[in-house]
């Protein structure tokens, strides 16, 4: 038995602790945002929040995150509402698929710059892969975000 964390709410589940986070997150617990992509970390597609720090769920063992705040893409925290705004806004998402990854990506990003220039965005959205290539509109919605936050001081 495990209890996790998860968008500020327990889950108590009964796996084995060697079990992916991915597959609690999802097919035990039923938070489906999350994206299985390779199964090696390569693709950030299933990029969670663990104590604000994005990890690579797929790679993560359900033992190494009990007793720590997960947060989803279901998940709120005020750069990701921003971000999921902006994203909208910007048309960012084609297939989507990979856009959970991203949008926790870029969560890490301006939780740690509060104003990061288009080389910070690069480096840290480069461990993302976008097989639609909106890397663009991805920078865009970034960009617009860190905007909107000045607005809102």
């Amino acid at each position: 038995m495990a209890t996790l964390l998860i968008n500020k709410k327990k889950y108590t589940i009964d796996v084995a602790p060697e079990m992916p986070l991915l597959w609690a997150i999802r097919d035990v617990i039923g938070l489906t945002g999350t994206k299985y992509g390779c199964g090696a970390g390569a693709c950030g597609a299933c990029k969670v929040l663990i104590n604000d720090e994005a990890i690579y769920s797929c790679l993560t063992p359900v033992s190494e995150v009990v007793g720590k705040n997960i947060t989803t893409i279901e998940g709120t925290t005020e750069n990701l509402q921003l971000l999921q705004k902006s994203w909208a806004e910007f048309n960012v998402p084609q297939c989507g698929f990979c856009q959970p990854g991203q949008l926790i990506a870029a969560t890490v990003l301006l939780n740690a710059n509060a104003n990061p220039t288009d080389t910070d965005i690069d480096d840290a959205m480069s461990a993302n892969i976008c097989r639609c290539g909106t890397y663009p509109r991805i920078k865009q919605a970034i960009r617009h975000t860190v905007e909107l936050k000045k607005l809102q001081k």
